[in-house]
């Protein structure tokens, strides 16, 4: 059966629902499954990827193969990581003659990707891709950026309030603690929106397609990191607070901040959210001296 056959399959929902019958398998809410029907968006994050017959791809959460499918036209080798046991027998079927996929059963969250990728992937490029599971995008997101992995660039689908968090510019409203900490490993921005009623269940949110492509050097270097997000949490863990006062709440001692904002030269009346990543960065190089 070819390739060009089966893969409209993997969105027909009387097929899908016949495949997971036939394997007992019934939608988990604490894993947040919802599988894409949409037979038009999995190739346009294929596309946006980067992936190339040269590259790899790392996915995390294939369910039921419909984006590693995708995926696997268009890159030399996907790696597919699935953390229900349940699906690798769905996958074997769904993923019948795809040579160049691998899947791996684990927590991404647990697992060496760093030695992963290094195996896996050899010599090759790689980039991520996924469709992750709304609850726990966040932790997903921050975790591969802070590992440095070898990635070029992570192109994920999330709840749609996310993804404008996560790209949303500095200094506004929409901006919290993690779209500082994003812009300042990647550059984000968000590619298309995805309606609800793509997936299998539906959820009760849209979906928003982003990338975030990789910077090999931090935007504005600091002496050292953990001082630098200690200071954006607090900040903005208190946002209607100045940010001298969340800071100080934080265990600061109140001239230091003093001498740390005026060599900054940040206003002890400014909230967290005035803040670019530069200053935040100038005050934790202050506050580190």
């Amino acid at each position: 059966m070819s390739n060009g056959y089966q893969a409209p399959r993997l969105t027909d929902i009387g097929y899908i629902r016949d495949v997971l019958e036939r394997h007992g398998f019934h939608f988990s809410k604490k894993l947040g499954q919802n599988f894409l029907i949409n037979p038009s968006v999995c190739p346009r994050m294929a596309e946006a990827c980067g992936a190339t017959p040269e590259s790899g791809v790392l996915e995390i959460g294939p369910g039921i193969g419909v984006l590693t499918r995708e995926l696997a036209r268009c890159a030399g080798k996907v790696v597919a990581i699935e953390l229900d046991d349940r699906l690798p027998p769905v996958l074997a079927e769904t993923l019948a003659g795809q040579d160049n996929v691998e899947i791996v059963q684990g927590d991404c969250l647990k697992l060496d990707l760093a030695a992963l990728i290094a195996e896996k992937f050899g010599d090759r490029e790689v980039s991520v891709c996924a469709n992750l599971p709304y609850y726990i995008t966040s932790p997903i997101i921050m975790s591969l950026l802070e590992s440095r992995l070898p990635v070029t660039s992570i192109t994920v689908m999330v709840q749609k309030e996310a993804a404008q968090r996560l790209c949303a510019q500095v200094g506004t409203r929409e901006a919290g603690a993690v779209t500082l900490a994003v812009q300042y490993y990647a550059e984000a921005e968000t590619l298309f929106i995805v309606s609800r009623g793509s997936f299998l269940p539906a959820p009760n949110v849209d979906s928003a397609v982003i990338r975030l492509t990789v910077r090999r050097q931090p935007p504005c270097p600091v002496r050292d990191e953990k001082v630098l997000f200690r200071l954006i949490r607090a900040g903005f863990g208190q946002r209607r607070k100045t940010l001298l006062n969340s800071l100080g709440s934080a265990g600061y001692g109140k001239d230091m901040l003093a001498a740390a904002f005026a060599a900054a030269g940040v206003s002890p009346t400014a909230r967290a959210e005035q803040l670019t990543l530069s200053q935040f960065a100038a005050l934790a190089d202050a506050l580190t001296e």
